[in-house]
């Protein structure tokens, strides 16, 4: 199942240049628009989205925002080898894309923070403490590590608490990214889950999930790290994509999606 999704975004990237391509054969007097393809973690989408549609009016250009998880964007960046920016949910990622020369400039854009959640009102009466996670009294669904970044930082937080193991054996389902968490709520599949702090504040998220705090100690902010990639056709635009979103309007656009000053 999860080879078939990478295969899937390995085709759509193909089909994004594929189209690319074919609109700049229409002849020598049109003057097709430059397009930017970004790779952005899902949780950010909002506020990446709105920054792309400022740009594309300043520059005349065309701006793709791909989104999944942060670990199934790096690896389809690295597979197509295209791209002009990656946003992932935590910067291990860009860390990674640092070692290995995949990015070569980056900015500072924002936050994200991990939390408990639960359905609106805590029917279970769920408490803060993490190690509710590892209790077969209730139905645990949590991020897979090796597909996007709030997997991999749950699997962080509860190694910090000396439970990751506990909670793995009583999870009742792995989901792919912070979307699908948020749909398990919603759908009650499931009565606790640890997610991005951000997604409980959005408009259609936010009347069906409550918050559950996890302490600092265990679940830090993490930095929002925007990386220009080695392979941008455009990295002038780029560069003045990363200006604005790390500039103070930028940044209040991530505040206004939960991603700056998290609880």
């Amino acid at each position: 199942m999860r080879g078939t999704r990478y295969a899937w975004l390995g085709l759509l990237m193909l089909a994004v240049l594929a189209a690319s391509h074919l609109a700049g054969c229409g002849g020598e007097g049109r003057q097709r628009k430059k397009e930017l393809l970004i790779y952005c973690g899902i949780t950010m989408v909002r506020p990446m989205s709105d920054i792309a549609r400022i740009i594309e009016k300043q520059e005349n250009c065309r701006i793709i925002v791909t989104k999944d998880g942060s670990g199934n964007l790096l690896r389809s960046l690295k597979a197509n080898e295209v791209g002009d920016l990656y946003l992932p949910g935590s910067d291990s990622y860009i860390k990674t894309c640092l070692d290995e020369g995949l990015v070569g400039e980056t900015v500072f854009v924002g936050y994200n923070k991990a939390a408990m959640m639960v359905r609106k009102g805590n029917p279970k009466q769920i408490t803060a403490d993490l190690g509710n996670l590892a209790s077969n009294r209730y139905y645990v669904v949590l991020g897979d590590p090796d597909s996007g970044s709030i997997g991999r930082e749950t699997k962080k937080i509860l190694e910090r608490r000396g439970i990751y193991n506990a909670a793995l054996s009583n999870v009742q389902q792995l989901t792919t990214d912070s979307k699908d968490l948020i749909l398990v709520l919603k759908r009650k599949e499931a009565d606790v889950v640890v997610n991005w702090y951000a997604t409980a504040v959005w408009p259609e998220n936010a009347p069906h999930v409550e918050v559950l705090p996890i302490d600092e100690q265990y679940a830090a902010k993490k930095w929002l790290v925007l990386g220009l990639l080695k392979t941008s056709r455009h990295p002038a635009i780029a560069r003045k994509f990363m200006a604005y979103a790390a500039s103070e309007k930028g940044r209040a656009l991530f505040a206004k999606y939960g991603l700056y000053d998290v609880k």
